[in-house]
Protein backbone atom coordinates (compact mmCIF):
# COMPACT_ATOMS: atom_id res chain seq x y z
CA UNK A 1 0.00 0.00 0.00
CA UNK A 2 3.01 2.26 0.39
CA UNK A 3 3.40 2.19 -3.38
CA UNK A 4 -0.25 3.21 -3.87
CA UNK A 5 0.18 6.16 -1.50
CA UNK A 6 3.34 7.27 -3.31
CA UNK A 7 1.76 6.98 -6.77
CA UNK A 8 -1.35 8.83 -5.64
CA UNK A 9 0.92 11.60 -4.38
CA UNK A 10 2.67 11.69 -7.73
CA UNK A 11 -0.67 12.05 -9.53
CA UNK A 12 -1.84 14.80 -7.18
CA UNK A 13 1.42 16.75 -7.41
CA UNK A 14 1.50 16.36 -11.19
CA UNK A 15 -1.99 17.85 -11.46
CA UNK A 16 -0.70 21.06 -9.85
CA UNK A 17 1.95 21.58 -12.52
CA UNK A 18 -0.36 22.05 -15.55
CA UNK A 19 1.97 20.29 -17.99
CA UNK A 20 1.42 18.67 -21.39
CA UNK A 21 2.27 15.02 -22.11
CA UNK A 22 2.44 13.40 -25.55
CA UNK A 23 1.48 9.72 -25.81
CA UNK A 24 2.46 8.82 -29.38
CA UNK A 25 1.05 5.30 -29.72
CA UNK A 26 -2.66 5.99 -30.30
CA UNK A 27 -3.08 2.62 -32.04
CA UNK A 28 -2.83 0.99 -28.59
CA UNK A 29 -6.13 0.98 -26.68
CA UNK A 30 -4.17 1.06 -23.41
CA UNK A 31 -2.73 4.42 -24.43
CA UNK A 32 -6.16 5.83 -25.25
CA UNK A 33 -7.58 4.61 -21.93
CA UNK A 34 -4.61 6.12 -20.06
CA UNK A 35 -5.07 9.42 -21.90
CA UNK A 36 -8.69 9.51 -20.78
CA UNK A 37 -7.74 8.90 -17.13
CA UNK A 38 -4.94 11.49 -17.24
CA UNK A 39 -7.39 14.02 -18.68
CA UNK A 40 -10.26 13.22 -16.30
CA UNK A 41 -7.98 13.43 -13.26
CA UNK A 42 -6.40 16.66 -14.58
CA UNK A 43 -2.94 15.11 -14.21
CA UNK A 44 -1.83 16.69 -17.51
CA UNK A 45 -3.04 17.98 -20.84
CA UNK A 46 -2.83 15.15 -23.35
CA UNK A 47 -1.73 14.85 -26.96
CA UNK A 48 -1.79 11.58 -28.89
CA UNK A 49 -0.53 10.98 -32.41
CA UNK A 50 -2.12 9.32 -35.42
CA UNK A 51 -4.76 9.63 -38.10
CA UNK A 52 -7.62 11.43 -36.35
CA UNK A 53 -10.42 9.38 -37.94
CA UNK A 54 -8.72 6.10 -37.04
CA UNK A 55 -7.97 7.30 -33.50
CA UNK A 56 -11.57 8.36 -32.91
CA UNK A 57 -12.84 5.08 -34.35
CA UNK A 58 -10.50 3.10 -32.08
CA UNK A 59 -11.55 5.19 -29.09
CA UNK A 60 -15.23 4.60 -29.77
CA UNK A 61 -14.67 0.85 -30.00
CA UNK A 62 -12.69 0.91 -26.74
CA UNK A 63 -15.31 3.03 -24.97
CA UNK A 64 -12.89 5.93 -24.55
CA UNK A 65 -14.03 9.55 -24.46
CA UNK A 66 -11.44 11.74 -26.22
CA UNK A 67 -12.89 15.02 -24.97
CA UNK A 68 -10.03 17.37 -24.10
CA UNK A 69 -7.39 15.19 -25.81
CA UNK A 70 -5.61 16.60 -28.87
CA UNK A 71 -5.01 14.24 -31.77
CA UNK A 72 -2.22 15.18 -34.20
CA UNK A 73 -1.39 13.35 -37.41
CA UNK A 74 2.39 13.66 -37.92
CA UNK A 75 2.10 13.16 -41.68
CA UNK A 76 -0.32 16.09 -42.07
CA UNK A 77 0.93 18.35 -39.30
CA UNK A 78 2.24 21.84 -40.05
CA UNK A 79 5.08 20.96 -37.67
CA UNK A 80 6.49 18.17 -39.84
CA UNK A 81 8.65 20.25 -42.20
CA UNK A 82 10.22 22.23 -39.38
CA UNK A 83 10.85 19.11 -37.34
CA UNK A 84 12.43 17.38 -40.35
CA UNK A 85 14.78 20.33 -40.89
CA UNK A 86 15.81 20.32 -37.23
CA UNK A 87 16.43 16.59 -37.29
CA UNK A 88 18.35 16.84 -40.57
CA UNK A 89 20.65 19.52 -39.16
CA UNK A 90 21.24 17.41 -36.04
CA UNK A 91 21.95 14.19 -37.95
CA UNK A 92 23.42 15.21 -41.33
CA UNK A 93 26.90 14.52 -39.99
CA UNK A 94 25.72 10.90 -39.74
CA UNK A 95 24.72 10.88 -43.41
CA UNK A 96 20.99 11.50 -42.92
CA UNK A 97 19.39 13.29 -45.89
CA UNK A 98 16.50 15.75 -45.65
CA UNK A 99 14.24 13.17 -47.33
CA UNK A 100 15.21 10.54 -44.79
CA UNK A 101 14.69 13.02 -41.97
CA UNK A 102 11.16 13.71 -43.17
CA UNK A 103 10.32 10.00 -43.31
CA UNK A 104 11.80 9.41 -39.85
CA UNK A 105 9.78 12.28 -38.38
CA UNK A 106 6.55 10.79 -39.74
CA UNK A 107 7.02 7.99 -37.19
CA UNK A 108 4.97 8.64 -34.10
CA UNK A 109 7.73 8.14 -31.51
CA UNK A 110 10.18 10.42 -33.34
CA UNK A 111 7.54 13.09 -33.95
CA UNK A 112 6.57 12.87 -30.27
CA UNK A 113 10.19 13.18 -29.17
CA UNK A 114 10.62 16.25 -31.35
CA UNK A 115 7.47 17.77 -29.84
CA UNK A 116 9.14 17.45 -26.44
CA UNK A 117 12.42 18.89 -27.70
CA UNK A 118 10.72 21.92 -29.24
CA UNK A 119 8.42 22.61 -26.30
CA UNK A 120 5.11 21.54 -27.85
CA UNK A 121 4.90 18.99 -25.02
CA UNK A 122 6.68 18.94 -21.67
CA UNK A 123 7.27 15.19 -21.66
CA UNK A 124 6.55 12.03 -23.60
CA UNK A 125 5.73 8.44 -22.67
CA UNK A 126 5.89 5.62 -25.22
CA UNK A 127 7.03 2.05 -25.76
CA UNK A 128 3.86 0.02 -25.27
CA UNK A 129 4.47 -1.10 -28.87
CA UNK A 130 7.84 0.34 -29.86
CA UNK A 131 11.04 -1.38 -28.73
CA UNK A 132 13.22 0.11 -26.02
CA UNK A 133 15.98 0.57 -28.61
CA UNK A 134 13.69 2.69 -30.80
CA UNK A 135 12.48 4.76 -27.86
CA UNK A 136 16.03 5.40 -26.69
CA UNK A 137 17.08 6.28 -30.24
CA UNK A 138 14.27 8.83 -30.53
CA UNK A 139 15.07 10.29 -27.11
CA UNK A 140 18.79 10.66 -27.78
CA UNK A 141 18.59 11.78 -31.42
CA UNK A 142 15.66 14.20 -31.00
CA UNK A 143 15.54 15.39 -27.39
CA UNK A 144 19.28 15.14 -26.78
CA UNK A 145 21.40 14.52 -23.71
CA UNK A 146 21.18 16.57 -20.55
CA UNK A 147 24.10 18.98 -20.21
CA UNK A 148 26.99 17.45 -18.30
CA UNK A 149 25.53 13.91 -18.42
CA UNK A 150 27.19 11.33 -20.67
CA UNK A 151 24.76 8.42 -20.53
CA UNK A 152 21.06 7.59 -20.70
CA UNK A 153 20.27 5.32 -17.76
CA UNK A 154 17.39 4.27 -15.53
CA UNK A 155 16.38 3.90 -11.94
CA UNK A 156 13.68 2.15 -9.96
CA UNK A 157 11.90 3.56 -6.95
CA UNK A 158 11.86 0.70 -4.44
CA UNK A 159 9.02 1.45 -2.06
CA UNK A 160 8.79 0.06 1.48
CA UNK A 161 6.26 1.11 4.14
CA UNK A 162 8.73 3.37 5.93
CA UNK A 163 11.29 4.33 3.25
CA UNK A 164 11.71 4.70 -0.51
CA UNK A 165 15.05 3.90 -2.14
CA UNK A 166 16.26 4.64 -5.66
CA UNK A 167 18.18 1.77 -7.31
CA UNK A 168 20.30 2.45 -10.44
CA UNK A 169 21.03 1.35 -13.07
CA UNK A 170 18.84 -1.73 -13.23
CA UNK A 171 17.57 -1.69 -16.81
CA UNK A 172 19.68 0.11 -19.42
CA UNK A 173 23.50 0.31 -19.17
CA UNK A 174 25.22 -3.12 -19.09
CA UNK A 175 28.71 -2.11 -17.97
CA UNK A 176 29.20 1.61 -17.33
CA UNK A 177 32.71 2.96 -17.09
CA UNK A 178 33.72 5.17 -14.16
CA UNK A 179 32.51 8.42 -15.77
CA UNK A 180 29.20 6.88 -16.81
CA UNK A 181 28.72 5.36 -13.37
CA UNK A 182 29.29 8.79 -11.82
CA UNK A 183 26.69 10.34 -14.14
CA UNK A 184 24.20 7.58 -13.29
CA UNK A 185 24.69 8.45 -9.61
CA UNK A 186 24.21 12.18 -10.22
CA UNK A 187 21.09 11.71 -12.36
CA UNK A 188 19.54 9.32 -9.86
CA UNK A 189 20.26 11.57 -6.89
CA UNK A 190 18.68 14.58 -8.56
CA UNK A 191 15.59 12.62 -9.56
CA UNK A 192 15.26 10.98 -6.16
CA UNK A 193 14.99 14.43 -4.62
CA UNK A 194 12.49 15.61 -7.26
CA UNK A 195 10.19 12.63 -6.76
CA UNK A 196 10.46 11.96 -3.01
CA UNK A 197 11.30 15.43 -1.76
CA UNK A 198 14.06 13.92 0.36
CA UNK A 199 17.77 14.71 0.41
CA UNK A 200 19.68 12.01 -1.49
CA UNK A 201 22.40 10.01 0.23
CA UNK A 202 24.29 8.12 -2.47
CA UNK A 203 26.04 4.82 -1.85
CA UNK A 204 28.37 3.63 -4.61
CA UNK A 205 28.01 -0.11 -4.11
CA UNK A 206 30.67 -2.79 -4.34
CA UNK A 207 31.71 -6.06 -2.72
CA UNK A 208 34.21 -4.03 -0.67
CA UNK A 209 33.86 -1.28 1.92
CA UNK A 210 36.66 1.26 2.12
CA UNK A 211 39.51 -1.00 1.18
CA UNK A 212 38.33 -4.29 2.69
CA UNK A 213 39.26 -5.86 -0.66
CA UNK A 214 41.29 -4.93 -3.72
CA UNK A 215 40.22 -5.56 -7.32
CA UNK A 216 39.91 -3.66 -10.58
CA UNK A 217 36.09 -3.81 -10.26
CA UNK A 218 36.38 -1.94 -6.95
CA UNK A 219 38.77 0.57 -8.51
CA UNK A 220 36.06 1.58 -10.99
CA UNK A 221 33.63 2.32 -8.15
CA UNK A 222 36.27 4.35 -6.29
CA UNK A 223 37.04 6.42 -9.39
CA UNK A 224 33.34 6.99 -10.02
CA UNK A 225 32.86 8.16 -6.43
CA UNK A 226 35.71 10.66 -6.83
CA UNK A 227 34.17 11.96 -10.07
CA UNK A 228 30.79 12.52 -8.39
CA UNK A 229 32.47 14.47 -5.59
CA UNK A 230 34.36 16.59 -8.12
CA UNK A 231 31.39 17.29 -10.40
CA UNK A 232 28.80 17.74 -7.66
CA UNK A 233 30.35 18.67 -4.32
CA UNK A 234 26.84 19.51 -3.07
CA UNK A 235 25.83 15.85 -3.07
CA UNK A 236 26.24 13.41 -0.19
CA UNK A 237 28.10 10.44 -1.68
CA UNK A 238 30.34 7.69 -0.34
CA UNK A 239 32.00 4.62 -1.78
CA UNK A 240 32.97 2.02 -2.15
CA UNK A 241 30.36 0.57 0.21
CA UNK A 242 28.88 -2.89 0.61
CA UNK A 243 25.10 -3.03 0.61
CA UNK A 244 24.78 -3.68 4.35
CA UNK A 245 27.19 -0.87 5.18
CA UNK A 246 25.13 1.45 3.02
CA UNK A 247 21.74 0.87 4.65
CA UNK A 248 22.29 -0.57 8.16
CA UNK A 249 23.34 2.14 10.62
CA UNK A 250 25.29 -0.08 13.03
CA UNK A 251 27.24 -1.73 10.21
CA UNK A 252 27.83 1.58 8.45
CA UNK A 253 29.34 3.11 11.59
CA UNK A 254 31.60 0.11 12.04
CA UNK A 255 32.79 -0.26 8.44
CA UNK A 256 32.89 3.40 7.42
CA UNK A 257 33.14 5.54 10.56
CA UNK A 258 32.59 9.24 10.01
CA UNK A 259 30.70 8.72 6.75
CA UNK A 260 27.69 10.96 6.13
CA UNK A 261 26.16 8.25 3.92
CA UNK A 262 26.97 4.83 5.40
CA UNK A 263 23.96 3.41 7.22
CA UNK A 264 21.54 5.98 5.82
CA UNK A 265 21.83 5.67 2.02
CA UNK A 266 18.63 6.06 0.00
CA UNK A 267 20.21 6.17 -3.48
CA UNK A 268 21.94 2.87 -4.23
CA UNK A 269 24.15 2.82 -7.32
CA UNK A 270 25.13 -0.64 -8.55
CA UNK A 271 28.45 -1.13 -10.38
CA UNK A 272 26.87 -2.79 -13.43
CA UNK A 273 23.59 -3.96 -14.87
CA UNK A 274 23.94 -7.56 -13.73
CA UNK A 275 24.21 -6.48 -10.11
CA UNK A 276 21.50 -3.83 -10.46
CA UNK A 277 18.95 -6.02 -12.18
CA UNK A 278 19.50 -8.91 -9.80
CA UNK A 279 19.48 -6.57 -6.82
CA UNK A 280 16.19 -4.87 -7.56
CA UNK A 281 14.46 -8.18 -8.29
CA UNK A 282 15.71 -9.67 -5.00
CA UNK A 283 14.41 -6.59 -3.17
CA UNK A 284 11.10 -6.89 -5.01
CA UNK A 285 10.51 -10.64 -4.77
CA UNK A 286 12.11 -11.56 -1.45
CA UNK A 287 12.19 -8.18 0.27
CA UNK A 288 8.58 -7.39 -0.77
CA UNK A 289 9.46 -3.93 -2.03
CA UNK A 290 7.13 -2.33 -4.57
CA UNK A 291 9.15 -1.47 -7.68
CA UNK A 292 8.16 1.65 -9.62
CA UNK A 293 9.96 2.00 -12.93
CA UNK A 294 12.25 1.79 -14.70
CA UNK A 295 12.35 5.56 -15.03
CA UNK A 296 14.58 6.74 -17.89
CA UNK A 297 16.98 9.59 -17.13
CA UNK A 298 19.83 11.48 -18.76
CA UNK A 299 17.99 13.24 -21.62
CA UNK A 300 17.29 16.98 -21.56
CA UNK A 301 13.54 16.52 -21.12
CA UNK A 302 11.57 13.45 -20.02
CA UNK A 303 10.86 10.95 -22.79
CA UNK A 304 10.08 7.67 -21.06
CA UNK A 305 10.03 4.06 -22.17
CA UNK A 306 7.26 1.64 -21.21
CA UNK A 307 7.31 -2.13 -21.03
CA UNK A 308 5.37 -3.65 -23.90
CA UNK A 309 3.46 -5.58 -21.23
CA UNK A 310 2.49 -2.39 -19.41
CA UNK A 311 -0.95 -1.81 -17.93
CA UNK A 312 -3.12 1.28 -18.30
CA UNK A 313 -2.16 2.27 -14.74
CA UNK A 314 1.53 1.90 -15.63
CA UNK A 315 1.07 4.44 -18.44
CA UNK A 316 -0.82 6.83 -16.17
CA UNK A 317 1.74 6.59 -13.36
CA UNK A 318 4.71 6.91 -15.70
CA UNK A 319 3.09 9.97 -17.25
CA UNK A 320 2.63 11.53 -13.82
CA UNK A 321 6.32 10.89 -13.03
CA UNK A 322 7.31 12.44 -16.36
CA UNK A 323 5.35 15.58 -15.42
CA UNK A 324 7.15 15.85 -12.08
CA UNK A 325 10.52 15.50 -13.81
CA UNK A 326 9.78 18.04 -16.54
Amino acid sequence: MAELELLNRFRKNASLRKKTVVLPESHDDRVLKAAEILTNENIASLITLGDEDKVRDSAAKAGVNLKGIRVINPEKSDLLSGFANIFYNQRKHKGVTIEQAREILKRDIFFGAMMVKEGHADSGVTGSFASTADVMRAAIQCVGMKEGISIVSSFFLMVYPDITYSFADCAVVPNPDDKQLADIAISTADNHKILTGLEPYIAMLSFSTKGSAEHELIDKVRRATAIVKEKRPDLNVDGELQFDAAIVESIGKKKSPGSTVAGRANVLVFPDLQAGNIGYKIAQRLGKAEAVGPVIQGVKKPFFDLSRGCSVDDIVNTSAISVLMS
